[in-house]
């Protein structure tokens, strides 16, 4: 395992064409960073955010225009050695981040069922909450390629609506504030890359009541998309991609119905008019 300025630079270097040029397209793309922004990296522990972090890091140091850049942790009660995880590697990488405590998980524990949506809700609560006391008008997200392609197939196959993850989200709860994710191009299979090729190793899954989830990963929807997408480009190496200009390129002449701005629209709307 390489030091700090070793494993940044290979971003720069060893992964500028898999990396560094996605995350910087899709700044530049979705015009995710304005001058003047005070944008709160949300980091989990995990690669993606770790990753993210590193990013926005190298980005603040040679943009062309000023912004501002917080690195936020959110406990929700993560186990000791979780916690110690996410510092060392913070350490390691050189990133000073802030974290601060939320009883999150003793909350969920008390529920019924699966907690995940409730705590999913919570989270982002706080991290926006968070943010904004630190005069942040932004959280970046380290969603990256896979998650928008794999949201895009699930809401097809178990929401029954067509939708994906956006780039960038308004707040609905919080005032001025925005929702960003700057490894929107980024494919997971190039993060795992930088991850292993610098022996780094990062939290997987800290939640306390899905601590075996790499056992039971099966029967996760999200799982299951994954390994559909994965066995659909064995025969169709674009697969991804195509899924990913589709939602760029929707064709309203040729679909039954859609909503915008909360209103149902249907084709029978104009269709004795075309």
């Amino acid at each position: 395992m390489g030091g700090s300025e070793e494993i940044e630079s290979c971003i720069f270097k060893k992964y500028r064409r898999k990396i560094w040029i996605p995350f910087l397209t899709a700044v530049k793309k979705y015009q995710l960073i304005q001058p003047g922004d005070r944008v709160a990296v949300c980091i989990s522990g995990g690669k993606d955010s770790m990753l993210t972090a590193k990013c926005m890091q190298h980005l603040q140091k040679y943009s062309d225009f000023p912004f501002e850049v917080e690195y936020l942790v959110m406990d929700p009660g993560y186990k000791k050695e979780n916690r110690q995880k996410i510092e060392a590697n913070a350490a390691l990488l050189n990133l000073p981040i802030r974290i601060f405590n939320t009883r999150i998980y003793d909350v969920v524990s008390h529920m019924d069922g699966s907690p995940c949506y409730l705590c999913a809700r919570m989270r982002r609560g706080f991290l926006y909450k968070h943010a904004q006391q630190l005069g942040c008008n932004k959280i970046a997200l380290g969603h990256h390629f896979d998650d928008v392609i794999e949201t895009a197939l699930m809401s097809m196959l178990y929401g029954a609506e067509i939708k994906t993850m956006m780039p960038k989200l308004h707040s609905k709860n919080y005032h001025g504030m925005e929702l960003i994710r700057p490894m929107y191009l980024v494919h997971e299979a190039d993060i795992i890359r930088w991850r292993d090729s610098n022996g780094l190793s990062f939290i997987r899954c800290a939640c306390r009541f899905t601590e075996n989830c790499e056992l039971n990963k099966g029967s996760s929807k999200r799982q299951e998309t994954k390994e559909l997408i994965a066995q659909l480009r064995k025969t169709n190496p674009g697969v991804d991609q195509n899924i990913f200009h589709s939602i760029h390129n929707v064709n309203l002449d040729l679909v039954l119905g859609y909503r915008s701005g909360g209103k149902k629209h249907s084709f029978l709307d104009d269709y004795q008019n075309r």
